[in-house]
């Protein structure tokens, strides 16, 4: 009797954030399809360095934080090779020249709820999902859970979960069953997967992590702080509380300089003070949100 047995090809998969303008963007290549992967290599000490290496080598970026997401395994029959993605998220301020960097949001148009038009948006993904779920209980609670319907909270790290329930809906373009999808950019294989599972990590990150200090410049007004909070986890957030929440911990120190190039009177300064970065619980269980959230 044969046995087949399938071996195992490991790659890695990059999802490299940055701030552009206040906008969360990835780096892609084949015009935006795919993420940054490539062949496992052996010959440092740990996969994170090397993911650390390899994505420096391959971008000329500076990294800051990185850590592993999860390991992706393909499907395929015994008598073939397998492929399994390690997937890591790793952060810089650097973007460069580089032409491949994608907003979020191009991918997951539905996760960013700051203007009037998400609103448009998240009324027809409800109807297309109760229509798909019509009659069947176990459906109808998935949806309102995870796209926070009839009077359920809306769960701003749930991207992936909102992804996964998307397509098994046959919404978005990936899916098998997709038949329009909702005016969203796709990706070859897992990856928009992968992109998911990153943006829902680094939404939890900048609840109780000092995280999103890596992502703006050494020296920001607290709006820019906000904005980049408010561009990560894809809400507004109201002016004061947040700012309150920001100087009870004493997360910032101010600076004697001022920003330049602008109209009317110039903000503040400030710089992240790494020595209070263990007491960081930046907005804790709750968001303080504003308007169009």
């Amino acid at each position: 009797m044969n046995h087949h047995v399938a071996t195992c090809r490991a790659e890695l998969v990059a999802v490299l954030t940055t701030l552009q303008s206040g906008t969360p963007e990835v780096l892609t290549v084949q015009n935006g399809a795919c993420l940054p992967a490539g062949a496992l290599e052996t010959e440092h000490s740990s996969l994170q360095r090397g993911v650390r290496h390899w994505v420096e080598e391959l971008t000329g970026f500076r990294l800051g934080h990185v850590e592993q997401l999860y390991t992706f395994g393909d499907s395929v029959p015994a008598e073939t090779e397998r492929l399994v993605r390690i997937s890591y998220m790793a952060l810089t301020r650097d973007s460069g020249d580089q032409a491949g960097w994608r907003g979020w949001y191009q991918y997951f148009p539905w996760e960013d709820r700051r203007t009037e038009g998400s609103v448009t948006l998240l009324k027809s993904i409800e109807r297309a999902l109760l229509e798909w779920a019509a009659h069947e209980e176990e459906r109808l609670d998935r949806c309102k859970v995870t796209f926070g319907l009839n009077g359920e909270s809306w769960n701003d790290e749930a991207v992936l979960e909102r992804y996964e329930l998307l397509w098994e809906a046959g919404l978005v373009q990936e899916s098998p069953h997709c038949s329009a999808g909702l005016g969203e950019t796709p990706m070859l294989w897992d990856h928009r997967r992968i992109l998911a599972t990153a943006m829902s990590r680094l939404r939890a990150k900048i609840r109780y992590t000092p995280v999103v200090f890596e992502l703006v410049p050494e020296e920001f007004t607290l709006l820019q702080l906000q904005q980049a909070m408010e561009a990560l986890s894809g809400r507004l957030m109201h002016k004061q509380n947040f700012r309150r929440l920001v100087q009870n911990q004493d997360l910032v120190s101010e600076t004697d300089r001022y920003e330049s190039g602008v109209q009317g009177r110039p903000a503040r300064l400030y710089r992240f003070r790494k020595d209070n970065s263990e007491n960081c619980y930046l907005t804790g269980a709750k968001l303080p949100l504003g308007t169009f959230s």
